[in-house]
């Protein structure tokens, strides 16, 4: 049984270097390379990914997306039962907390639940709000699901399959502290089962190796890092910092605009009384500001903890070179 190589590309520089690495010691004909597009990326992240790198590293990149159209189908049948009058409890049981909805609410949200064909809108949809620090399910769901299906088909034509996954426990503070020395998740390879692998071999990498790779590989990183990014991933990512959000805010409001948009619909069909904001802060937050994007992006030109509006932050000049790694140096 031969080895396939499934590198997975998110137009990061950690994916970027770890396909880098697999093109290096495998070839580019015993790999495959696939983008998981989570319907949130940026227009420049889907060039990087899906047109730049396809040319410079001579390679095919498939794409996967998360179809939720099955999930869709369960819930609007459940809430056409409570339109209808019927008690939740005949509908989802006895739970320790109940969902409230009433026959209003659920007829409300039954005219706008519908698939959007959007991946990130259609999640947030059916779970009723947004990812949080403390539950990243749009991982999961977004890429996690969607690449293991691709990996599990390329086994299903007998191959054992090697995921290669770009992560490094360097990444983040938090990732630090969470694995560093705890065994979770900090394995280079891992025996899944059935055929399939997991291979993450940059997870001891620090920021320089990942940026190094790229210049020896004549490649240039997703142009997204020298406008004042750190990550590359959805725009805005859940995991932004406060710097970060006034940066997208000031570069691509045109994004801003667009997940308040959705934070109204999301809202629409979500059971009553269910706080829904793209930070998941709940109905208040900063001081006792709403927290809407809207409002996280004036919180975010503040300083001292939100108590002050910072004069500098206005001084940016949002087409200006700006990148937390040196690049503009």
């Amino acid at each position: 049984m031969s080895i396939i190589h499934v590198v997975s590309i998110s137009g990061g520089k950690d994916s970027t270097a770890t396909a880098i690495l697999a093109i290096e010691q495998h070839g580019v004909a015993n790999c495959r390379f696939v983008f998981a597009d989570t319907g949130n990326e940026h227009e420049e992240t889907y060039k990087y990914a899906l047109s730049y790198l396809p040319a410079a590293l001579d390679i095919q990149v498939d794409v996967v997306h998360a179809d939720f159209s099955d999930e869709f189908a369960v819930k609007r049948a459940n809430l056409a039962r409570i339109a209808a009058g019927e008690p939740e409890s005949a509908i989802y049981g006895t739970r320790k907390f109940k969902y409230n909805w009433t026959p209003e609410a659920a007829a409300r949200a039954l005219e706008l639940l519908y698939t959007t064909g959007n991946p990130y809108l259609d999640m947030c949809m059916l779970k009723g709000g947004f990812p949080s620090r403390k539950r990243q399910f749009c991982t999961e769901y977004l890429k996690t699901i969607p690449l293991t299906e691709y990996c599990m088909n390329v086994i299903d034509d007998e191959h054992a399959v090697w995921s290669w996954q770009g992560v490094r426990i360097d990444e983040s503070h938090s990732r630090r502290t969470r694995l560093q020395g705890t065994g979770a998740c900090v394995k280079s390879f891992e025996v899944v089962g059935g055929g399939l692998f997991n291979y993450r071999p940059i997870l001891r990498w620090n920021v320089r190796d990942v940026f190094l790779a790229h210049e020896l590989a004549g490649i240039e990183p997703n142009p997204l890092y020298k406008q004042g990014m750190t990550r590359v991933g959805c725009m805005p990512c859940i995991n932004c910092s406060k710097a970060e959000l006034h940066a997208i805010a000031k570069r691509f409001p045109e994004h801003i605009e667009r997940i308040a948009k959705w934070e109204a619909l999301v809202s629409e069909v979500c059971r009553p009384r269910s706080p829904v904001s793209f930070f998941h802060l709940g109905t208040q937050g900063h001081k006792g500001q709403a927290s809407t994007i809207l409002s996280v992006v004036e919180w975010a030109k503040t300083s001292r903890g939100g108590r002050q509006f910072s004069l500098l932050t206005d001084l940016d000049e949002p087409t200006a070179c700006s990148s937390a790694y040196g690049l503009c140096e």
